[in-house]
């Protein structure tokens, strides 16, 4: 074990400081913007990725932040503002005027730009927008037309596209002459007089071609066109499930108009995924770097709603007043009944979520996964009817009373399993977001129907 121990520990070391932040570079950073050290500040995170520089200026206070900023303001990668925390990005944007916030737009790709001027207040956006050049504001005004989250929003303009009349010659003489060729791309479109995109060739496979090869001849011609108008978690799917890297984005009339590629993916898979289990836990945002009052603000109607539900619970327990107070077993028993309930029912409404966010969980389906899953419930719930009845029994030597929990948790279990898959699925039929509301109707579910089915038991069999 004590080596195991140590494999661990060197393990640590070694993968310690990989990605650029470390603890000795956060103190270091500090003490060089108590000193006012500017110079000391520029070599300290002169390495640095703009996604590790992004994890120190979180790591820091508001203050210090502040301050980080004033001295690297000159210096500062405009990519950093891409990976910040919305709720700190918001803060550094607020102390920049509207020609300092035009000089980060255009140190990014169209993408990167889009990303933040739609989290821009209108008037900021109208601001920012008259400073930039006439053609890139045309460019952002167009990207700000598609709906939010969707292809359009999340494609970047700058794409290699080649005319299908071309051969490879032509399209390789093309990449190394052009400015306007963008520095990182994956593939080549192939597109018609239409510009309608016919193909793709990717760059490995030009590059081993002769030159008077048709570039017709070598491309890939089954891509997946992604209109504008798509949404960013349908995108996501498209990739996953055909394994893309990059595909084209078309308007109403197949044109291309720009490219979405993995690591744009990426990142909508990580914020659809977040989204989904901030909203199971009654959070409407990754709150984490927002001030305090932001926060209470942001959580209090969830719970308001949670105790609106627990007074309904306690409703129904109060109808049993006079049960629990000649029997005090049920009142020390109640808490295990709705909690196993709600822990069974939880398992099942996140596989469930997870499955409609996949896709996987269809109409089709639909009818055999509800049947598995009160089928595990049943299964589960008499496994620990079982185990219940006998801790209920010799607890309080009553046999009684450990049939009434016994019977008590089969029927909980599958309430639990039926309303854990139910329940996601009606409000995704409702076309609401199922990871939405779906927590705390279950909670309610099990808890209500829990307290009653085992209170009631125990009336009619203990009194």
């Amino acid at each position: 074990m004590a080596e195991l121990g140590e494999t661990a520990a060197a393990e640590e070391d070694h993968l310690d400081g990989l990605y650029g932040l470390t603890d000795d570079l956060i103190r270091e950073t500090l003490a060089a913007i108590g000193a006012g050290d500017r110079q000391r500040l520029k070599a300290l995170t002169a390495p640095l990725h703009a996604a590790d520089l992004a994890d120190l200026f979180q790591a820091l206070s508001a203050h210090n932040r502040t301050l980080f900023e004033e001295f690297m303001a000159e210096d500062l990668d405009p990519e950093v503002f891409v990976h910040l925390d919305e709720a700190i990005r918001e803060d550094l944007i607020e102390d920049l005027d509207s020609e300092e916030l035009a000089k980060v737009v255009t140190g990014l790709e169209s993408d990167d730009a889009v990303e933040l001027i739609e989290d821009l207040e209108d008037a900021d956006q109208r601001a920012l927008l008259e400073t930039l050049p006439a053609v890139d504001r045309v460019l952002y005004e167009e990207a700000l037309g598609f709906p939010e989250d969707s292809a359009g929003r999340l494609m970047r303009r700058e794409y290699a596209a080649v005319p299908s009349v071309w051969n490879v010659g032509q399209t390789i003489d093309y990449m190394r002459a052009d400015p306007d060729v963008p520095d990182a791309f994956y593939g080549l479109f192939v597109v018609g007089p239409d510009n309608k995109p016919l193909g793709v060739i990717m760059t490995s496979r030009l590059l081993r071609s002769k030159r008077p090869v048709a570039v017709t001849d070598i491309m890939e011609p089954d891509i997946k066109l992604i209109p504008g108008t798509m949404d960013q978690e349908d995108v996501a799917f498209l990739f996953r499930q055909y394994g893309l890297v990059e595909a084209p984005v078309v308007d109403e009339a197949g044109r291309i108009i720009g490219v979405i590629t993995v690591d744009d993916v990426v990142d909508v898979i990580h914020e659809e995924h977040e989204e989904d289990l901030l909203k199971l836990g009654g959070v409407k945002a990754d709150d984490l770097y927002e001030a305090v009052a932001d926060t209470i603000k942001s959580r209090l109607s969830w719970l308001c709603l949670n105790l609106l539900t627990a007074v309904l619970a306690s409703v129904v327990i109060g109808f049993f007043q006079a049960e629990i107070e000649k029997i005090v077993a049920l009142a020390v028993l109640m808490p295990i009944v709705a909690s196993m309930g709600g822990n069974a029912g939880t398992q099942t409404l996140t596989v469930a979520v997870r499955a409609l966010a996949m896709k996987e969980l269809t109409t089709s389906n639909a009818l055999r996964i509800i049947g598995k899953e009160v089928l595990v419930g049943g299964i589960n719930g008499v496994v620990f009817a079982v185990l219940m009845g006998a801790i209920a029994y010799f607890w309080f030597s009553d046999l009684l009373i450990g049939v009434v929990i016994g019977i008590a948790m089969i029927v909980n279990l599958l309430v639990a399993g039926l309303a854990g898959i139910l329940i996601p699925l009606a409000i995704d039929r409702a076309g609401a977001d199922p990871a939405v509301g779906s927590s705390i109707v279950l909670t309610t579910v099990t808890d209500v129907l829990g307290f009653l089915c085992f209170l009631g038991l125990a009336t009619i069999v203990l009194l």
